[in-house]
């Protein structure tokens, strides 16, 4: 007699709690995204749709600054931790094995375990030293600080991919008297980059909406989205602020569907 596969989707009221779920997750960003095309002043009535808060979003120069930034550092903080991410996957998946191997874990995945305001904190404390050492107060220190906060997150999807990847291939390469470098270049590349290209993109995400690091290692005039969003929020909520909430809304979810169908065609 055949077991029975225990399925969840089975259980009474499943079906109703993901839906609870997802309405608590989603309502709160769809009346956001309602509000940035209302055309009244005030949130709450509306007066027809308008596009003219994203209009007077982007006719803002503290936005436009603030967005400049933001690319900056999530490009070049995305580009830098992948490439480390990278190295290190290779290095304790497809290197020897030795000893303390699971410690190598544990501080590859410390941003991820530590409370992220003590992280935060711990990277204020010796870059402020760097400054004063340095006198540079550029936007290198931001870079810096997300770089080592989103290194973890772009390592979990590439060593996932190289966990998951068979070596015959490579072992095959090598038979055949192929350098070290081309099987990776000819080989372990193009099959490890799917996963490189989900590493890039949740650090990028990730290094997009930060606000807790960016807020303590930016020095004045240094605004980033999230951090040009918080100082608004304090003065006063108004729709230009939902209409920029809206565009970086946009944003993300155009680079994550991007990412899943370069990957989905790269499979």
């Amino acid at each position: 007699m055949a077991e029975k596969r225990f399925d969840v989707t089975h259980m009474p009221g499943v079906a109703t709690i993901a839906i609870v779920t997802f309405l608590a997750l989603y309502i709160p960003v769809l009346i956001l995204v309602v509000n940035a095309f209302n055309a009244s002043d005030t949130a709450g009535r509306w007066e027809g749709a308008t596009l003219r808060w994203f209009a007077a979003a982007l006719d803002n120069t503290a936005f436009r600054r603030a967005a400049l930034n933001s690319a900056i550092v999530a490009l070049t903080a995305a580009t830098l931790s992948t490439v480390l991410a990278t190295a290190a996957a290779l290095a304790v998946t497809r290197g020897r094995h030795i000893k303390g191997q699971g410690g190598i874990f544990v501080i590859l995945n410390q941003p991820l375990l530590v409370p992220e305001i003590v992280f935060a904190i711990a990277l204020m404390v010796v870059l402020a030293q760097v400054k004063q050492a340095t006198g540079y107060q550029g936007l290198g220190y931001v870079i810096v600080a997300h770089t080592t906060f989103c290194i973890p997150f772009a390592f979990l999807p590439i060593r996932a991919r190289l966990s998951g990847m068979d070596l015959t291939l490579e072992t095959a390469s090598m038979d055949l008297y192929a350098s070290r470098f081309y099987t990776f270049r000819r080989v372990t590349l193009p099959l490890l980059l799917p996963g490189i290209l989900a590493g890039f993109m949740l650090a990028f995400v990730i290094s997009l909406d930060n606000v807790v690091v960016s807020s303590l290692i930016k020095s004045p005039g240094q605004e980033t989205l999230p951090t040009y969003l918080m100082g608004e929020l304090r003065r006063n909520l108004t729709s230009e602020i939902y209409a920029i909430s809206a565009l970086l809304l946009f944003a993300s979810i155009s680079i994550v569907a991007a990412s899943w169908f370069v990957t989905r065609t790269r499979q």
